[in-house]
C-alpha cells in the first residue's frame, strides 16, 4: 500500500518516536488492518462456539478474536442479530481497564459512543447491578449507536443525544466516565484515506482544545473518586499524554496504573511518564488507540448534588402482560403510545434522565398499541430476556433471513398461528412479522434494512461446535 504522509505529521512523529519506532510505525501502516470480532456472551455460549477463519484470541479481551480474513459480515444474520460486533482490537483494551479498576455496581458514561462499539464492550464488563449510559452527541451517529445498542440487547442500557454541557446542566453523576473524545485520528491512516487528507497541524490544534473543552463541561459529572477513562484514536502527545496532564493538573485527578502483559507489545507514553498505553500498528495489532484511566481527586463518599435524580411526577402506564424473562423487575413507562420496561432499580434514574435529556432508546421497548394490540418492538426481539414462549416462532434459513433483513415479503409454514411471529435464524431472533393469513407483515425497522440488491454466496463463519455445516 503506497500512502503519503503529510510532511509535519512525519517529521513531528519522528521526533516524538524516534527513528526505530518510527520505521516500525510505517511498516505497520504499510500492512493490512488486521480484522477482529468481539462475540456477545448473552447471544452466543462462547465456549460452545466455533469460528471458522479464527485466527487468534485477542490477549486483552476475553470475547475478542482475530480472523484470518474479512468475511462479508454486512450478508451475516448473526450480525444483525447482535451475536458478535466488529470491532477493531485495540478498542477492546477497555474490557481489560474495566476488569483491573471496577468490583462493584457503578453508573457509567460513556460520553461519545457512537457508533457503539466501546459501549458494548463496557456493558460486557461491567459488574452486575451496573448502568451505562450511551451518549451521542451528534443526532445521525445516535441513531446508529441506538441500533447497535438495541442489537446487543442488554435491558440496563439507556442511550441518549446530548452535548456534554446538557449533562453539566442536569446534576447528573457518574462513577465512571469514558471519554473516548473526538480527534485528529491518526490512527485511522491505514483504513481512510480521507483521515490522511483531513490532517493538518492546525486541525491537530483544534481537537486539542476540544478535547479539553469536552472534558471540562463533563468533569462536574464524575463523582469524587470517580475514574475517568480518557482515549483517542491519534498519534501525536497534545492530544494524548498532554491532555492527560491537564486533566490531572487542571481538573485535579491521579493517574491509575493499568497491569499489562509484556507480550501485548503495549507502548506506554511517549511524552512524560504518567501511566499510558498506546496500541501503535507495526508494534501491536491495533488501529493506534491511545487510553489512559485517571481517578478524580476527592473521597467516593462526599454528598454530590441530586439536582438530576428527583422524581417527576408521570402518568401511570397502562397494565401490561411484559414477554421478558424475569419480567418482575420491571416497570412500564409509556410515550405517546410507545411501551418500555425499565429495571425497577434504574427506575428512578430513567424518570430524571427523561426529565432533562434527549433520550433515544432505555431499557427494552416493548411496542406501540393498536387498538388493542401491542405491536412489538424489534428492541424486544433483540432484547437477551425476550420470552420467546410468548411468540410462535419461525426459524429461517439463509436466504429467507437475508430476504426478511431486507424487508422483503417472508413466507411461513402451513399451520403457523396467526397474529405476531418471531423469527429466527439459527435458533436466533432476527425480529418480528405479523401473519395475518395471505400474507405476513414484515415488520424489521425500515431504517436498518439491508439495501444491498446484491445476492451473496452464502458463507458461514460462526456456528454452534457440534453444528452440521450445510
Amino acid at each position: 500500500m503506497v500512502m503519503t504522509l503529510p510532511e509535519e505529521f512525519v517529521k513531528y512523529t519522528k521526533e516524538l518516536m524516534g527513528d526505530e519506532r518510527f520505521e516500525t510505525l510505517m511498516e505497520g501502516l504499510k500492512a493490512e488492518s488486521p480484522v477482529s470480532i468481539r462475540l456477545n456472551p448473552m447471544k452466543c455460549d462462547i465456549a460452545n462456539t466455533a469460528i471458522s477463519g479464527k485466527r487468534k484470541d485477542v490477549a486483552w479481551c476475553p470475547t475478542g478474536m482475530y480472523l484470518d480474513g474479512r468475511p462479508n459480515f454486512t450478508f451475516d444474520p448473526l450480525l444483525h442479530a447482535g451475536t458478535y460486533y466488529v470491532q477493531e482490537a485495540a478498542s477492546m483494551f477497555v474490557a481489560h481497564v474495566l476488569r483491573q479498576t471496577v468490583s462493584h455496581g457503578v453508573t457509567m458514561l460513556d460520553l461519545c459512543a457512537a457508533p457503539g462499539g466501546k459501549s458494548t464492550v463496557c456493558r460486557t464488563f461491567l459488574p452486575e447491578g451496573s448502568l451505562l449510559i450511551a451518549n451521542e452527541p451528534i443526532r445521525t451517529r445516535a441513531n446508529v449507536l441506538s441500533e447497535n445498542m438495541q442489537k446487543f440487547g442488554h435491558p440496563e442500557v439507556i442511550v441518549t443525544n446530548n452535548y456534554p454541557r446538557d449533562f453539566r446542566k442536569s446534576g447528573l453523576m457518574f462513577d465512571v466516565i469514558l471519554a473516548d473524545v473526538p480527534c485528529s485520528g491518526e490512527g485511522m491512516f491505514r483504513k481512510d484515506v480521507d483521515a490522511i487528507a483531513g490532517w493538518s497541524v492546525q486541525n491537530v490544534e483544534n481537537c486539542r482544545r476540544l478535547q479539553r473543552e469536552i472534558v471540562g463541561d463533563i468533569w462536574s459529572c464524575l463523582k469524587p473518586g470517580g475514574l475517568m477513562i480518557y482515549s483517542t484514536c491519534t498519534f501525536n502527545a497534545h492530544e494524548n499524554e498532554e491532555n492527560a496532564a491537564w486533566i490531572a493538573g487542571e481538573l485535579g485527578a491521579d493517574f491509575v496504573e493499568i497491569a499489562v502483559s509484556p507480550e501485548w507489545h503495549v507502548t506506554g507514553a511517549l511524552a512524560g511518564s504518567n501511566p499510558s498505553y498506546r496500541f501503535l500498528p507495526g508494534t501491536s495489532e491495533g488501529e493506534g488507540l491511545f487510553m489512559t484511566v485517571l481517578r478524580k481527586h476527592g473521597d467516593a463518599d462526599t454528598p454530590i448534588r441530586t439536582a438530576g435524580f428527583r422524581k417527576r411526577n408521570r402518568k401511570p402506564a397502562m397494565p401490561v402482560s411484559l414477554p421478558l424473562v424475569g419480567s418482575d423487575g420491571f416497570e412500564t413507562r409509556e410515550k405517546g403510545d410507545t411501551v418500555v420496561a425499565v429495571p425497577k432499580r434504574w427506575a428512578d434514574v430513567y424518570d430524571s434522565i427523561v426529565g432533562c435529556l434527549n433520550v433515544m432508546h432505555a431499557g427494552v421497548t416493548i411496542g406501540t398499541r393498536k387498538g388493542k394490540d401491542i405491536v412489538p418492538n424489534q428492541s424486544l426481539a433483540l432484547s437477551a430476556l425476550l420470552d420467546r414462549s410468548r411468540f410462535a416462532c419461525v426459524d429461517l434459513d439463509y436466504a429467507q433471513a437475508i430476504g426478511y433483513l431486507r424487508k422483503e415479503t417472508v413466507v411461513v409454514p402451513d399451520g403457523t398461528p396467526k397474529g405476531f411471529v418471531l423469527f429466527t435464524y439459527k435458533d436466533t431472533p432476527i425480529g418480528f412479522g405479523k401473519n395475518i393469513g395471505n400474507r405476513v407483515n414484515n415488520l424489521y425497522p425500515q431504517e436498518w434494512k439491508i439495501k444491498s440488491r446484491h445476492i451473496p454466496e452464502q458463507k458461514e463463519f460462526i456456528h454452534k461446535k457440534n453444528e452440521t455445516i450445510s
